[in-house]
């Protein structure tokens, strides 16, 4: 009987999993360029070209906040394929607005756009819920992982090489790629929602407050939201500044830029590709979590204190155990809610990580800024690092207090609230 069910179930997963993977190559190409080009259309330096970098991912944090819970809802209504191929066009037209853009303006028009449209990891972690058994979710999300992580072997390296040819040539690249994987999408991904899971758009919730109260009803998810806002602004101490801070302290080139961002995305691929589904059922959720974290804030700490480049590998093997974390937290939340509310669960959560989009950047880029400038009262490019270790670490102690007494291991098999939820 469970031959049948699991066929489909893995063919769907192989479909989402090349869908995330072209997304992120086509994402992940053009990082290596980003600096050289604004510092162009700025006129400024690395510093200042960071600051201006902080801002621009503000736009694009601003606009995913208010219509991700949007577009979870419409997925949740009308299936999550529509919505997934609707993201993925916009950022391909996104793509080739930057690689036009004859001033700064033009840029944060493009990132605007792609905000407003840029749902295609909150429907993919929705997709992945629908076809997932509750005990499989922590693996299942390891995906996203893995396709970031793949992603960014191949684009930062493409990314590299093609921007020797010119600073917007892998703009036109990611357009490509991204406009490709929508007709992949159009013609080959199925739809993972079935018509009797589905429920009435609601105005009400698909706004970033309201959906976020209406998760009031699960006091798990209250409990896991802020230490999840923590993680995800201690984040972007490597998301929004490993470029500029690589460049500064270790004077590194595009090409060295994109065959570091590359091994990390070789070894997030490693881990939450292949070792999360080890490692989550071995040490069971709750221990996955703890030590995830604990590795993840070690590894920001080494990362400031690193004055080698060489280090910078050496601590990301070991940061990068920390990614089984991400994905137990994510199935522990998903656990507590029923099926037709699983888009409204990503849509939300993907409103709180463009919320922290908003302040992340902001703090961290202009840190850096700040410590690198030539008013800074002392010279500390890894400013963003220190802050972002503590932060982690604050997130481990209130995680782990609001997991605390729930039956999440891998080997429970008890019932979990989404399942009482969805019998009532």
């Amino acid at each position: 009987m469970s031959e049948p069910t699991k066929k489909p179930i893995n063919k769907a997963l192989i479909f989402i999993f090349i869908t995330m993977l072209i997304d992120v190559i086509g994402f992940g190409i053009v990082i290596p360029v980003f600096p050289k080009l604004l510092m162009s259309l700025s006129g400024k330096g690395l510093s200042e070209a960071s600051s201006i970098g902080s801002w621009m991912m503000f736009s694009y944090a601003a606009m995913q906040f208010f219509f991700s819970p949007i577009l979870g809802g419409l997925s949740d209504r009308y299936g999550r394929r529509p919505i997934l191929l609707f993201s993925l066009f916009g950022f391909g037209i996104d793509y080739i607005l930057l690689g036009f853009a004859p001033t700064l303006a033009w840029l944060f028009v493009g990132r605007i756009i792609a905000g407003i449209t840029g749902a295609s990891f909150t429907t993919a972690g929705a997709y992945i819920a629908d076809v997932s058994k509750p005990e499989e979710r922590a693996q299942n999300f390891g995906l996203i992982g893995a396709a970031f992580g793949l992603g960014f072997i191949l684009g930062p390296l493409i990314g590299g090489v093609l921007g020797q040819y010119g600073e917007r040539v892998p703009f036109f690249a990611s357009a490509g790629l991204t406009l490709l994987n929508w007709l992949y999408g159009f013609f080959v991904l199925p739809e993972s929602l079935k018509l009797e899971n589905r429920r009435a758009f609601d105005w009400k919730r698909a706004n970033p407050v309201g959906s976020l109260l209406n998760f009031g009803r699960y006091p798990v998810i209250l409990r896991l939201l802020f230490p999840n806002v923590l993680i995800m602004i201690a984040g972007f101490a490597t998301q929004g500044t490993w470029t500029y801070y690589t460049m500064y302290k270790f004077h590194w080139d595009e090409r060295l830029v994109g065959l570091s961002l590359a091994f990390v995305g070789v070894m997030a691929a490693v881990v939450q590709g292949g070792l999360t589904r080890i490692l989550v059922p071995a040490l069971g959720t709750r221990k996955a979590i703890s030590y995830g974290l604990l590795m993840y804030g070690f590894g920001m700490l080494c990362y400031a204190l690193a004055n080698q480049s060489w280090m910078m590998y050496a601590i990301t093997v070991f940061a990068s155990l920390g990614g089984i974390a991400m994905p137990s937290i994510q199935a522990v939340m998903s656990n507590q809610v029923p099926t037709n509310e699983q888009g409204e669960l990503r849509g939300s959560l993907t409103s709180m990580m463009s919320l922290t989009s908003v302040i992340g950047p902001l703090i961290m880029n202009n840190l850096f800024a700040y410590f690198t400038g030539k008013n800074a009262p002392m010279e500390l490019p890894g400013a963003p690092f220190w802050l972002a270790s503590l932060l982690i670490f604050i997130s481990w102690a209130l995680t782990m207090w609001g997991i605390k007494g729930l039956a999440i291991d891998a080997a429970s098999k008890g019932p979990t609230v989404r399942d009482e939820a969805a019998a009532s």
